[in-house]
């Protein structure tokens, strides 16, 4: 009797952990923040049949996020189903059927298998999001932040769930851009990794890994490659004008580095280049620059002002 028992807990106990062992399948995703980035998350996670809550402050925030998700949908289906149209309208009726709009977050993490943070690059508003949620989402949830540079662990340290916690940072436009980089902390369990390798292959991206270094892959390359680009402008070494037909037709770029920097956002930039250098002041890949200083002093912050390193009509 004695070693039946004994068998019969070993075999409940290879079975518990098998089943802690297996991966997430991702189903339902809540994603925080109706702003471009977030709005194209939820849109290509509805579009792949997951079931998706978008969530900010306000519905006339969500109602913008609902019609650009909208227009979004009709410039993919004119491309995908050019010679369908009745297909393309049964996709755009399929895609939002399968999307809902929210303003109570803690609501409706109660039932998610995934939330993508895509709010504010604050870390402390972040925080406050992860440690408000982690009370109501359930032990199973895995979290995530779309963050482009800030560190992954310490936004997973405000939860209780480090191993359940990954970055999954997309790229802008979301419908349009293939990559995703899949971060994983040092707490990052594997089943949560895989998952979310799974989840970014099933939403139709391609996925690559990265540890929780400042600016990933993607950023950690370009960003000091736009801020020494201004730098040689800033010696006078060459215009910038010069600097990015040089970029474009010697190394194949299909923007130059000041177009580039006009496009993201030279505040962003500036952003995103001050938090590495209070990480590491003495790099010189992430020191500062005085004439982006200026210019996002002054407010012009590139093409959504009308200004930055080039003037826009």
């Amino acid at each position: 009797m004695a070693f039946a028992t004994r068998h019969f807990v070993r075999a409940a106990s290879s079975a518990a952990a098998a089943a802690a062992a297996k991966k997430l399948v991702i189903k339902h995703v809540t994603v925080i923040g109706g702003g471009l980035m977030g709005s194209g998350i939820a849109q290509v996670a509805a579009a792949s049949g997951h079931t998706v809550v978008l969530v900010d402050q306000s519905d006339e925030i969500l109602k913008k996020s609902t019609k650009g998700i909208e227009e979004s949908l009709k410039r993919v289906t004119k491309k995908k189903f050019a010679d369908k149209p009745e297909a393309g309208a049964e996709f755009i009726e399929k895609t939002l059927k399968n999307l809902t709009m929210s303003t109570d977050a803690a609501a409706v993490v109660h039932s998610t298998d995934l939330v993508i943070e895509a709010i504010v690059e604050n870390l402390e508003v972040k925080n406050d999001l992860f440690k408000r949620l982690d009370k109501f989402a359930p032990d199973h949830t895995i979290f995530a932040s779309n963050t482009s540079s800030l560190q992954i662990t310490n936004l997973a340290n405000s939860t209780t769930r480090q191993d359940r916690f990954g970055g999954l940072h997309f790229f802008n436009p979301v419908p349009m851009m293939k990559l995703v980089e899949v971060i994983r902390t040092p707490m990052t369990s594997q089943k949560t990794f895989e998952s979310l390798m799974d989840f970014s292959k099933a939403v139709g991206k391609s996925p690559v890994s990265c540890k929780d270094t400042p600016g990933f892959i993607v950023n950690r390359l370009l960003v000091p490659y736009m801020m020494e680009a201004v730098r040689l402008f800033e010696r006078g070494d060459a215009s910038k004008e010069d600097i990015d037909v040089a970029m474009k037709l010697g190394a194949g770029y299909p923007m130059g580095p000041f177009e580039l920097l006009d496009y993201v956002g030279l505040d962003t930039s500036k952003y995103i280049i001050d938090g590495w250098h209070s990480l590491e002041p003495n790099n010189p890949l992430f020191a500062p620059s005085p004439l982006l200083n200026k210019l996002v002093a002054e407010k012009k912050l590139g093409k959504k002002t009308g200004e930055g390193f080039y003037k826009y009509k």
